[in-house]
């Protein structure tokens, strides 16, 4: 697919890298986020990395996060956070104030990282004339499907998707470039000359991958947790494994379900085999799946997003050497398995399958040829490097760099 281009309403960027004339300081890149934190792997530690790597000044307006100042950098982009409003309608009274931001600072190209940072971009473009870059994570028309009453869900949800995929296409039309996170995405938008694949591919990461041995097994889990991610099935497995079975937590619960899983783990005897510990920094949380056995990728059925998922937790898993169970039904992720030939493929909806196969991992021999395979393709096939060069590609375009 081609590499994007602009809209017909502004003077398309040439094909060609044209160099700015010498003496003139690198454009300003903004990433423009409503809702990613100022350290986020993707927008941050791929993305704005990548750029700034390659030469342009990188700013992340974005909202703050405990312990983000502005002023400081991370990966060498310069973080810029702000304060808003929780929740949905903080976010949407938020659009106005973040395109005043957006528009005034000076930024040549404002790349958005939600539908609402989507808006703001567009809206401060007409004020600075500058580039837009829409960076669709994930699939935006079936958001609403889980908050639509159940009974009418079959009606109504095809209604809320049609209207969600005219407002994304219609804001594609007024951008310079959509860039997708993975395969799948790209339908939703009318605009396919501007679409450039930058998939969320692993970033190469300093970690000393896992040496299989034999004895107790540890199951770990990577990322956001609740229970469409899995984490009651995750308890449930628990049961069925031997006592001497560990599982371990990196990351926190996202949808108000943590006295829940706690209550149940008590329930089960299983809160001693059970180690939380909490959101750690991305090299902590690497070195930490390197201590242990089997990631656990168990997003549950019904999610279309889900099903399209491309999530850090998989790549990460694989670059620390294990082997992962990963659902069946997840197209992208089921595909990046089996390509790897990196784990195991099973229904995340049942708890005895997922114990199924950490007894079929049991086998050190078996752990150790996935997780070496995992790791091979994490730096090479399913590596960052060759996304990367396409999105530099986007941005010589976009935002030619002095000579």
């Amino acid at each position: 697919m081609p590499d994007g281009a602009a809209p017909a309403a502004r003077p398309a960027a040439s094909a060609a890298v044209t160099m700015m004339p010498p003496g003139l300081p690198p454009p300003l890149v903004c990433m423009l986020s409503a809702a990613h934190p100022p350290a986020d792997v993707r927008v941050v530690g791929k993305e704005g990395a990548t750029l700034v790597s390659a030469g342009w000044r990188v700013r992340h307006i974005c909202p703050a996060a405990a312990g983000a100042v502005g002023g400081e950098a991370r990966h060498g982009v310069a973080i810029a956070p702000y304060r808003r409003a929780a929740g949905w309608l903080g976010r949407l009274r938020n659009i106005p104030a973040l395109a005043r931001r957006a528009a005034d600072s000076g930024a040549a190209v404002l790349h958005a990282s939600e539908p609402d940072a989507w808006l703001a971009a567009i809206l401060a473009a007409r004020r600075n004339g500058a580039r837009v870059v829409l960076d669709v994570h994930e699939h935006y028309p079936s958001r609403l499907d889980h908050r639509l009453p159940r009974l009418l869900r079959p009606l109504l949800a095809p209604l809320a998707r049609a209207a969600i995929r005219g407002a994304c296409r219609a804001m594609a039309r007024r951008a310079d470039a959509v860039v997708v996170a993975k395969d799948g995405l790209d339908g939703d938008f009318a605009a396919p000359e501007r679409i450039v694949p930058v998939r969320n591919y692993a970033r190469a990461s300093q970690v000393t991958p896992r040496r299989h041995r034999a004895g107790p097994l540890t199951l770990v889990h990577l990322g956001a947790l609740g229970r469409a991610r899995g984490a009651m099935e995750m308890l449930d497995c628990l049961a069925f494994c031997p006592a001497s079975t560990r599982l371990t937590l990196v990351g926190r619960f996202t949808d108000g379900s943590e006295s829940a899983f706690a209550g149940r783990a008590e329930r089960l005897e299983l809160a001693a085999r059970v180690t939380r510990r909490g959101w750690l920094p991305h090299g902590e949380a690497l070195a930490e799946a390197a201590r242990c056995d089997i990631g656990l990728v168990l997003f549950q059925p019904g999610v279309e997003n889900h099903r399209l998922a491309l999530p850090h937790k998989l790549f990460d898993c694989m670059l620390a050497g294990l082997p992962v169970i990963a659902p069946a039904f997840a197209t992208e992720v089921a595909q990046v398995v089996r390509e790897a030939e990196c784990g195991l493929l099973v229904d995340t909806a049942d708890p005895e399958a997922i114990a199924a196969a950490v007894r079929r991992l049991a086998d050190p021999g078996l752990r150790a040829g996935m997780g070496a395979r995992g790791r091979e393709a994490a730096l090479g096939r399913f590596g960052w490097a060759g996304e990367a060069e396409r999105l530099v590609r986007l941005y010589h375009r976009l935002a030619p760099l002095p000579r």
